[in-house]
């Protein structure tokens, strides 16, 4: 690959949302939208080796894309009427949208790509797809499925999006929450999937949390009022200041409480906290996001796994449970208790959840188990549940792990 592709490459990530959502605002099509810059992105892989990178390439880039838009109106049969409808903006290919133009569009977008009315999956493809600028193998090797099955989630998205007749609009009033929701789980879900990879080789995928916090910085961006997109940018950040220790020279995971914090990035901590700032300034400290940043703030403000603030997150929790009550949320809770109070004391809790179908499948709850277990001294319930949990779990390290713990409750 040449420096040149390589470039194009570069600018491709950076512009690809922003001009994806210029373009939609523009012909009020998401899937022609995305052909148009696909086009633009073609020229610039045959144009700029010999011409150079533009100084602006985004503006290039969007030029161009403009002028094959109206190109494909003019063959059409209904262009006076479709110009009509679009505007003179459109007709005139050297006007750009100006950047506070470009913002509303790229908001619009991000609404757009993460609408209910599509399953989560397809949400997520979408989301890569036209603000990560990842291409559909990117996302393919990212969450280990088949590429045709990326791209017909990304088709069948479009589609439904075209056939729903959904709108190009910030939703406003009291549909704004729940669809503000929507985005936030999505991305989420792309940085948890890079946190901790649900299948295959790798412990973690360390470009889809770089994807999920770029989204997370825009949309903060671009609604610097809205308490939770803060809460969630602070979550992601001090979670992802743990990525270098999270891993050991083999690539196997290093559990929290054995990570070497030294090797954590105190800059992202920092960011991530005021972020957490902000969120609270703006009175959403209590939001299920802000909730779980301050957990993690706890963490991080810890210089040695021994001086956690442990009642301090297991009263988090609490609080979180009761806004968002979830078996997830009391697990984790019941291993705040334990290292505040003692195993038996999260044994007690978890024992009440292992019957719920939720957790049936779930590898954490017998991985949690096994430890308190551990703990307490009762070394063969331990090496089961460790075991149980080996069969559970779908990502290879997390197996070896799971399976040097149960080893480890063999008497010496």
């Amino acid at each position: 690959m040449t420096d040149a592709h390589r470039t194009v490459e570069a600018v491709w990530r950076d512009e690809a949302a922003r001009l994806i959502a210029g373009l939609t605002g523009l012909v009020r099509d998401l899937g022609l939208a995305e052909e148009l810059a696909q086009d633009a992105l073609v020229a610039a892989l045959e144009q700029w080796p010999e011409t150079g990178v533009p100084r602006n390439p985004g503006a290039w880039l969007m030029t161009v894309a403009k002028r094959r838009a109206i190109d494909l109106i003019r063959r059409q049969q209904n262009y006076e009427r479709k110009l009509a409808e679009i505007g003179h903006a459109l007709d005139d290919s050297e006007h750009l949208p100006e950047v506070d133009e470009i913002e509303d569009d790229l908001l619009r977008l991000v609404f757009t790509a993460c609408h209910p009315v599509l399953s989560t999956e397809a949400r997520v493809a979408l989301t890569l797809k036209v603000l990560g600028g990842l291409t559909t193998e990117e996302i393919a090797r990212a969450f280990l499925v088949p590429e045709p099955t990326v791209a017909q989630r990304i088709v069948r998205a479009k589609r439904t999006l075209a056939d729903k007749g959904v709108p190009f609009e910030v939703p406003q009033g009291a549909e704004l929450a729940g669809r503000l929701s929507s985005v936030l789980e999505v991305i989420y879900l792309i940085f948890n999937e890079g946190y901790s990879a649900t299948a295959g080789d790798d412990w973690m995928r360390p470009g889809l949390c770089e994807d999920a916090l770029r989204l997370g910085r825009v949309l903060a961006g671009l609604m610097p009022k809205e308490s939770e997109v803060h809460g969630l940018v602070a979550l992601m950040e001090i979670q992802q200041s743990r990525s270098a220790a999270r891993s050991g020279p083999s690539g196997e995971p290093v559990l929290l409480l054995e990570q070497d914090r030294t090797r954590w990035d105190r800059l992202l901590i920092a960011r991530g906290l005021e972020s957490l700032e902000r969120a609270e300034g703006l009175g959403g400290g209590h939001g299920p996001y802000a909730l779980q940043a301050a957990i993690a703030a706890c963490h991080a403000r810890a210089l040695t796994p021994e001086s956690t603030d442990w009642p301090r997150i297991a009263a988090l929790y609490e609080e979180l449970a009761h806004l968002s009550p979830s078996p997830v949320i009391e697990l984790n809770r019941a291993v705040a208790l334990s290292m505040a109070y003692g195993p038996a004391v999260g044994l007690e809790l978890i024992d009440q959840l292992v019957d719920d179908p939720s957790l049936k499948a779930y590898h954490l709850l017998p991985s949690v188990r096994g430890d308190l277990l551990f703990k307490l001294g009762r070394l063969a319930e331990a090496r089961a549940e460790f075991e149980r949990a080996g069969t559970l779990t779908r990502n290879e390290r997390e197996k070896a792990l799971l399976a040097a713990r149960a080893e480890a409750c063999d008497p010496a």
